[in-house]
C-alpha cells in the first residue's frame, strides 16, 4: 500500500539559517543557541507551539556563502538543555522537505516564510530496480563502515527499508562536500537521490583503495629499506670484527673497498690526492641508498686508474730513430726530420736539467696535411716506435659533442671522461704520442663545437693545466706527442691550425711507390694470401707498371689492393691446377691476371687519339681531396648561324673558376690583335668552356692561364703540345700570378708521363720541396706573362689540320 503525500500542506515556519550545513530528513542534530539566528528560531517556535499546541517547528534552511537555498527542511525541536561544552543547545530533528515561499509575520524576532511540502510518495512494495539500488547503496555503506570500524551504525543502516530514509541518511557522509547535500536535499525524487548516493559513495570508496594502496606501498618501501638498512650495519659489523681477527683494519677483502686507504697509498700529485681525499669524506658521509655514492665510487676508480707519474723514458738514440722511421715509411722526408730534430732538442733539455721549464714539458703538436694512402696514420705508430713511447689512436671522424673531448659533468648519469682522457689512461703513460685521425673530419651542431674543445688541448701554452669536465682536477698533457691528421686543410678552424705545426704530405713520386710495395705492401698481402716469401716473387717493372696504369693517387691504398688481387688471382690458379709455384710476376703477366691498364698516359697513346689533338684543348693541373691531377680544359666557338653569342660554361664550376674564364676571355679580347688572333670570332660567336668530369665539383684560380691557352688554340688554329701541362692564375692585363699546392700538381704531371710544365716565375721557390727525381724528368718553364706560355704550349701553326685553323673574321 502507498503511503499517502501531503505535498499540498500549506506551513508559516520560522526560519533557522545553517551557514555552509545541510540537515537532510531524518537526521537529528545538535544546534547551539548562543546563536542569534538559532536562538530567535527556536524561541519563535516555541512561542508558536504554545499558542497551537504540539512540539515546536522550525525551517531549517542552508545559507551557502549568504545566500538561502531554495528548500528547506521541517525540523521539530526536541529538546532544549545544554551542549556536552555547558553552552546553551538544541536538539532537533529533520522531517521532511519543504519548498520555501513568501516572507510572512509571526511571534518572537525570527524570520518566518510560508511553505509547502514536497515529500514524495514513495510505493510499497518497492520495484525491483529499486530494491537493486538499495541493495546496492547497504552493501557499499556496510564496506565503508566497517572500514572505518562503526559496526553499531551498519545494523541500523541495514534496518532501514524506507528508500527515502535511506537516501536521506547518507547526509551523515563526512566525505560529501556542502555543494553535493544540497543537491541531495534539493532533489525530490528518492531514487534519484539514492543513486547519487551510490555514485558519491563508489567514487569514495575508489579514492580510498588507491589511497590506501599507495601508503602500502610507500610503507612496504620504507619498511625495505629500514631492514636494509639494519642488515648492512651488521654486515659492516660482522666485517669490522673479521678485519681485526684477521690482522687488524685494511688488511683481507675489505682493503679493496676501503678507498681512503687505496687513495693514500697511491702515487698521486698533490693537488689530485687532496680532491681525492674531500670525495671519500663525501662518501662516507653519505647513506648506501645515495646514488651520489655510486657516482664518487666510478670517480676514484677513474682517478686511481690513471698514470699520475707513469712515464716512458724517450730513446735519446737519434741515429737509430732515424733508421726506424726509414725502414718502416720510404719518403716523409719532411716527418722524418721534424721527429728527429724533436728528439735532439729533447735530448739536449735533458741533458741540461731543462726537461720542465715553468710547468711545462716539451711536448710537440704536428698537423700531418695531405691526401688519403699516404701512410699518414700509420706515421703515428712509427713516431712512437722510435721514441719508445705507448700508442694511442683517436678517431675524431664525426664527432659532433664536445663532450667527447672535455668529457661530462658527473651530474649526468653514466657520465665518462673525455677521449683525451681515455687515452692517457689506455697508454699508461703520461707522455704517448696520441693520434688524432681525420681531425679535418670534426662536426659542430647544438651539442657544442669539437673543435673548440681541442683549443686548450692542442695548445703547448694551455695544456699543462688541462681540466677535463668529469675529472675537475688539472692533467698535465705538455708532455703528450699529438698527431692530428687531415686530408683537406681548409676544413681545419683557422684558431685550432695556428696552434699546431703544419706538415704537408704530398704523394709519392712512382720510385718511392715501388720501393712501398717491395718494401712493405707486399710482404704485408703475401702473409694475408697464406703464401710464403719465395713462393711469389714481383718483378720491379711489374711494380713499376702497376703503380704507373693500374692506379693513379697520390697514396698506396690502391696499390695495396692491386698487389692483393694480384696475390689471391695466383693463390687461386694455383690451388686450382692452372698455376705452378714459385712463380715470378712479369710485366707481361699483369694484363691476364688483372685486367687491362686503367690510366694509360696521354704520351703513350697515339697522337691521333690524344686530346689535345684538335685546337681548343689545353691541360692544365688540379689539386683534389685526393691529391693532384691532371685537368682538361676545352673550348668552342658557336656556328654564326645559330646567333649564339656570350661565354658558356660548365663541368660544375665554382665562382672563382667562373671569374678566372671571364679574365681569360676579356684579356683575349682586349690583346687578340697583338697576339695575331682573329678575335671578331669572340664578338659574333658564342664562346664555351668546358672541363671534362663533369660530375666532380671544381673551383679556384689555378686554370686560368690554362683557359687562356685552350681559347688562343681554337682561335689560332695551333695545337697545344701533347707533352706540356700548365698551371697559374691570369690577370687582366696577362701576368701569371702565383698559385698554391705545386709539388702536388707537379707529381700529378709526372704519373700522367707529361715532360714539360708551365708554372708562375713567383712559384719558383717551391721547386725545392719537389723531389729531385721527379724535377728530373720534368721541364718546368717558369713565366710571368701570358704570352711565354703561348709560346711554349702551342705548337707552330703548320703542325695544325687547315681545315681546323679558323678563318679571320671578314
Amino acid at each position: 500500500m502507498a503511503t499517502e503525500s501531503n505535498a499540498v500542506t500549506p506551513l508559516a515556519l520560522p526560519v533557522l539559517p545553517l551557514d555552509d550545513e545541510v540537515v537532510l530528513p531524518g537526521m537529528v542534530v545538535p544546534l547551539d543557541l548562543s546563536d542569534t539566528d538559532v536562538r530567535a528560531a527556536v524561541e519563535a517556535a516555541q512561542a508558536a507551539a504554545r499558542e497551537g499546541g504540539g512540539k515546536p517547528e522550525v525551517l531549517l534552511v542552508p545559507r551557502i556563502d549568504g545566500t538561502y537555498t531554495g528548500t528547506g527542511v521541517i525540523g521539530t525541536v526536541e529538546q532544549v538543555g545544554r551542549l556536552s561544552d555547558g553552552d546553551p543547545g538544541a536538539l532537533i530533528r529533520g522531517r521532511g522537505r519543504v519548498r520555501i515561499g513568501a516572507g510572512t509575520s509571526g511571534p518572537g524576532g525570527a524570520l518566518w516564510v510560508e511553505g509547502t511540502r514536497v515529500d514524495e510518495a514513495v510505493p510499497d512494495p518497492l520495484p525491483g530496480a529499486a530494491a537493486e539500488l538499495v541493495k546496492e547503496y547497504k552493501a557499499l555503506a556496510t564496506s565503508w563502515l566497517k572500514k572505518r570500524g562503526a559496526w553499531q551504525v551498519v545494523d541500523r543502516v541495514q534496518q532501514i527499508e524506507d528508500i527515502s530514509a535511506l537516501a536521506d541518511n547518507s547526509g551523515y557522509s563526512p566525505f560529501l562536500t556542502t555543494a553535493q547535500k544540497v543537491q541531495l536535499l534539493e532533489t525530490v525524487d528518492a531514487v534519484a537521490r539514492l543513486k547519487l548516493a551510490i555514485q558519491w559513495l563508489g567514487e569514495h570508496l575508489a579514492e580510498q583503495d588507491v589511497a590506501e594502496s599507495i601508503a602500502k606501498d610507500v610503507q612496504e618501501g620504507v619498511d625495505k629499506q629500514q631492514r636494509e638498512f639494519l642488515l648492512r650495519r651488521q654486515l659492516e659489523a660482522v666485517r669490522k670484527e673479521l678485519a681485526e681477527l684477521n690482522g687488524g683494519p685494511g688488511s683481507g677483502a675489505d682493503e679493496s673497498d676501503d678507498y681512503r686507504a687505496r687513495v693514500e697509498a697511491a702515487d698521486l700529485p698533490e693537488h689530485v690526492r687532496e680532491a681525492a681525499l674531500k670525495e671519500v669524506d663525501k662518501l662516507e658521509r653519505s647513506s648506501d641508498q645515495s646514488p651520489e655514492g655510486s657516482w664518487i665510487r666510478t670517480w676514484l676508480d677513474t682517478v686511481l686508474e690513471l698514470p699520475w707519474t707513469e712515464r716512458t723514458e724517450d730513446a735519446y738514440d737519434i741515429r737509430g730513430a732515424q733508421e726506424i722511421l726509414d725502414t718502416e715509411h720510404a719518403g716523409l722526408q719532411d716527418v722524418k726530420e721534424r721527429i728527429t730534430e724533436y728528439l735532439a732538442v729533447r735530448k739536449r733539455r735533458s741533458e741540461r736539467g731543462l726537461g720542465v721549464v715553468g710547468g711545462r714539458r716539451g711536448g710537440a703538436v704536428l698537423a700531418l696535411v695531405g691526401p688519403p694512402g699516404v701512410g699518414k696514420t700509420s706515421l703515428g705508430e712509427s713516431v712512437a716506435h722510435a721514441m719508445g713511447r705507448k700508442f694511442v689512436r683517436v678517431a675524431l671522424g664525426g664527432v659532433r659533442d664536445e663532450a667527447e673531448i672535455r668529457g661530462h659533468r658527473r651530474t649526468y648519469v653514466g657520465a665518462l671522461p673525455g677521449r683525451i682522457v681515455r687515452a692517457i689512461k689506455e697508454a699508461g703513460s703520461m707522455n704517448p704520442v696520441v693520434l688524432l685521425d681525420e681531425i679535418d673530419k670534426v662536426g659542430s651542431d647544438f651539442r657544442g663545437d669539437p673543435a673548440a674543445a681541442l683549443l686548450e688541448v692542442l695548445d703547448p701554452a694551455q695544456n699543462h693545466t688541462f681540466r677535463d669536465h668529469y675529472l675537475e682536477v688539472e692533467l698535465d698533457l705538455s708532455d703528450v706527442v699529438f698527431l692530428a691528421t687531415a686530408n683537406v686543410l681548409e676544413a681545419i678552424p683557422e684558431a685550432l691550425l695556428d696552434r699546431m705545426e703544419l706538415v704537408r704530405l704530398d704523394g709519392y713520386t712512382e720510385d718511392e711507390k715501388v720501393v712501398i710495395a717491395r718494401d712493405h705492401l707486399l710482404p704485408r698481402q703475401l702473409e694475408r694470401a697464406g703464401l710464403e716469401k719465395d713462393e711469389v716473387t714481383l718483378e720491379e717493372s711489374a711494380l713499376r707498371k702497376l703503380a704507373g696504369e693500374y692506379t693513379r693517387e697520390a697514396g698506396v691504398r690502391n696499390l695495396e689492393r692491386a698487389v692483393a688481387r694480384l696475390l689471391r688471382k695466383v693463390a687461386a690458379q694455383h690451388e686450382l691446377g692452372d698455376r705452378e709455384l714459385p712463380f715470378t710476376v712479369t710485366e707481361a703477366d699483369l694484363r691476364g691476371l688483372i685486367g687491362r691498364p686503367h690510366h694509360v698516359p696521354e704520351s703513350a697513346q697515339d697522337p691521333a687519339e690524344r686530346r689535345t689533338a684538335v685546337p681548343g684543348v689545353a691541360t692544365g693541373l688540379a689539386v683534389t681531396g685526393a691529391g693532384g691531377d691532371v685537368l682538361f680544359v676545352e673550348a668552342s666557338l658557336a656556328d654564326p648561324e645559330t646567333g649564339a653569342s656570350g661565354l658558356t660554361l660548365t663541368g660544375q664550376l665554382g665562382d672563382v673558376m667562373k671569374e678566372s674564364a671571364q679574365i681569360a676571355l676579356s684579356f683575349l679580347r682586349s690583346h687578340g690583335a697583338e697576339l695575331e688572333l682573329p678575335v671578331a670570332d669572340l664578338k659574333d660567336r658564342g664562346v664555351h668552356i668546358h672541363f671534362p668530369a663533369g660530375a666532380v665539383p671544381k673551383d679556384g684560380p689555378s686554370a686560368g692561364i690554362t683557359m687562356t691557352t685552350a681559347l688562343a688554340s681554337l682561335l689560332s688554329g695551333r695545337l697545344v703540345r701533347t707533352d706540356v701541362a700548365m698551371t697559374g692564375e691570369v690577370s687582366l692585363t696577362g701576368r701569371v700570378l702565383p698559385i698554391g699546392g705545386l709539388k702536388q700538381k707537379l707529381l700529378a704531371a709526372h704519373r700522367a708521363g707529361i715532360t714539360t710544365v708551365v708554372i708562375p716565375k713567383r712559384n719558383e721557390a717551391d721547386l725545392d720541396d719537389v723531389p729531385a727525381e721527379v724535377l728530373d724528368t720534368l721541364e718546368v718553364h717558369p713565366v710571368t706573362d701570358v704570352r711565354q706560355v703561348l709560346e711554349i704550349a702551342l705548337a707552330p701553326a703548320s703542325a695544325a689540320r687547315p681545315e681546323e685553323r679558323i678563318p679571320a673574321a671578314a
